[in-house]
């Protein structure tokens, strides 16, 4: 009696242990991603959970690194308010909020997972600025390139070089595009380029193809840098002779709606 209890009581004992070792073992599994997720995609990490990697919220979805002066909290959120103005100027309205990860200090944005870019889209559902992106031109590009895919509701794509112009065209980067000509103010003219119109911006333009996956246009502005310039200008151009920035929405539209870009713009 006493033996077979004992050889009952030992079965059940190893039962029990495999038991809490499979539960373990399935509280581990979370963990374990979690864990690799914030090895390998820090950047992923840090915009869901911003106080894991020291940064501090100072208004709505917006962060900053911990122990800045005032100041400088202030320069954040004014560029952050700024950046959604423009955004909002060209679409009508946003729909839109990324959570802003801004970081004063080049280790803290290393920390989160930013390179040698002043500013990045993650996943379109965060930004995070650099020290160097911590200005509206920066934050509102980015920004763009949340609220177009935020827009495109049916998971429709747009080339790489149009995605990267129409971001420069929202921010009013003046490094890829000249200024907008006040009315009734003679248009400024890039050196080395023919006179532009109040509605011709072009610092550099081309008519050959530009870059329409990611990879090649990492390539090719890497290699070039007025590969901004050239999306630039032909994004501006088809939006100035389409009768504003209302063409961009009826692309969105008819993009959902299945037709091609191709088809709908001609480019």
């Amino acid at each position: 009696m006493t033996s077979r209890w004992r050889r009952a009581g030992s079965r059940g004992g190893a039962f029990r242990r495999g038991r809490v070792w499979l539960l373990a073992a399935l509280v581990a599994l979370p963990i374990a991603a979690a864990a690799v997720v914030a090895v390998a995609y820090p950047a992923v990490a840090a915009a869901t959970c911003p106080g894991c990697y020291g940064l501090e919220r100072l208004a709505g979805d917006v962060y900053a690194e911990q122990g800045l002066p005032p100041y400088r909290k202030r320069q954040v959120v004014s560029a952050v308010e700024e950046a959604e103005r423009r955004v909002r100027d060209f679409y009508g309205d946003r729909r839109a909020a990324p959570r802003i990860l801004a970081c004063l200090s080049d280790r803290c944005y290393r920390r989160i997972g930013g390179g040698g870019e002043r500013g990045v889209a993650v996943l379109n559902r965060a930004v995070m600025l650099s020290p160097s992106g911590v200005d509206p031109v920066i934050a509102s590009h980015e920004m763009s390139h949340v609220e177009l895919h935020a827009r495109l509701d049916s998971g429709a794509k747009v080339p790489q070089w149009f995605d990267e112009g129409l971001a420069v065209l929202v921010s009013g980067d003046p490094r890829y595009l000249a200024p907008e000509t006040a009315p009734g103010a003679e248009p400024d003219t890039a050196p080395g380029t023919a006179p532009g119109t109040a509605a011709d911006r072009c610092l550099v333009s081309t008519d050959a193809p530009l870059p329409a996956t990611l990879d090649a246009w990492l390539r090719a502005a890497g290699a070039d840098r007025t590969t901004y310039a050239r999306a630039a200008c032909r994004v501006s151009r088809w939006v100035a002779a389409n009768g504003g920035p209302h063409v961009v929405l009826d692309l969105v539209r008819r993009l959902d709606a299945g037709e091609t870009f191709g088809a709908i713009t001609g480019m």
